[in-house]
């Protein structure tokens, strides 16, 4: 059975949120704290956080995006590129999303003992950004929105509402992870496909 790379990457991650739901030792020694990442030398935890979640809602979402958005990346990239280079692609992508995700918050925190984060937020909106550059017209449908909206669209009103709330804090939520990921998704489209940023503007004003 071939399972897609983002089948993978949610199983796992449901494996280890599962495990340290049931063990908090385990859960805080994965969390993000760039305290001790700085202090302590820990820095397998600017990616360990990505694996755990605070709570079950909080991980259905993130595998529910990651899935949505996730499948759709791997076909677009296999369009492209050998399988295999398909497939290393949206490994990077994941992975390495989820590590410039940790820039801003470390930047910010690196000092702040009490600062610690967790969740794959920034990793899958890297794949969300590196899936909307690559289709910009495709229409995305929620939830709790009753239309279809172009991707293109979505991707600019979520970048500015991330940094906005970023930049006012006071917020539990990620917001400087979740604007990082998109950011390094856009990036890494661009640095492998540069034609992709020109069709994006082509989308929007041609």
């Amino acid at each position: 059975m071939d399972l897609s790379i983002s089948l993978v990457i949610i199983i796992g991650t449901c494996i280890v949120s599962y495990l340290a739901f049931q063990n908090s030792e385990l859960k805080y020694k994965l969390l993000f704290i760039p305290y001790q990442a700085k202090h302590n030398n820990e820095f397998y935890r600017f990616l360990s956080h990505t694996l755990i979640h605070a709570d079950y809602m909080h991980l259905l979402f993130n595998m529910f995006v990651l899935y949505s958005f996730g499948e759709g990346l791997e076909f677009f990239l296999s369009t492209a590129f050998p399988l295999g280079i398909a497939k290393l692609h949206f490994v990077i992508i994941y992975i390495a999303g989820g590590l410039f995700a940790t820039v801003w918050p470390y930047s910010k925190h690196q000092d702040n003992s009490s600062y610690m984060s967790l969740g794959a937020s920034g990793a899958v909106s890297a794949v969300v950004f590196a899936c909307i550059l690559w289709n910009p017209s495709m229409e995305l449908r929620f939830l709790f929105i009753p239309f279809t909206i172009k991707a293109w669209l979505f991707g600019i009103l979520y970048l500015a509402f991330e940094y906005y709330m970023a930049k006012r804090g006071n917020s539990n939520i990620g917001h400087d992870a979740h604007f990082g990921g998109a950011v390094f998704g856009i990036l890494y489209i661009l640095l492998i496909n540069l034609d992709k940023g020109k069709e994006f503007i082509s989308t929007i004003f041609g």
